[in-house]
């Protein structure tokens, strides 16, 4: 260890690294979180757009929307999603920020979908929240002196 004169430095192999198998781990997951979500919204889109019998609206709910459109919009954000997830496995620095904020909107969309099919919304209300935690985990690299 080398000493300076406002004390002793920290070698630089201590010093947290910006590409640590952990962050790494944790991105790539969440990647692949992504394009599974993605592909199960689209799933949800096209068989909510074919009006499918699977989807039986709840009595009474607080709101109410059409099916049809709501497919659009799973369609739509699903291919986005897997899109975007697809870019977070190549190393894109947007991707993470564009990951965050359509994760958060995919579990905005799926709470909405709520009255439709519950169970498989709340698994994707789960694996959003999950992408958004992967995501927000993994601290900006430390700038090199």
């Amino acid at each position: 260890m080398a000493s300076t004169a406002n004390g002793p430095s920290v070698a630089p192999s201590a010093a947290p690294s910006a590409n640590h198998p952990f962050r790494i781990g944790w991105t790539a997951f969440a990647a692949v979180l992504m394009i599974f979500g993605g592909a199960m919204a689209i799933f949800e889109g096209i068989a909510a757009i074919t009006k499918s019998s699977v989807f039986i609206a709840t009595r009474d709910y607080v709101f109410r929307f059409n099916l049809t459109g709501w497919g659009w919009i799973h369609l739509i954000l699903g291919i986005v999603i897997v899109l975007s997830g697809c870019a977070l496995l190549t190393g894109a620095a947007w991707a993470r920020v564009v990951g965050i904020v359509l994760a958060g909107l995919g579990a905005l969309a799926n709470f909405l979908w709520l009255p439709y099919y519950p169970l498989w919304s709340v698994v994707l209300i789960a694996i959003n929240v999950f992408i958004i935690w992967a995501l927000c985990a993994n601290p900006q690299p430390e700038a090199k002196v």
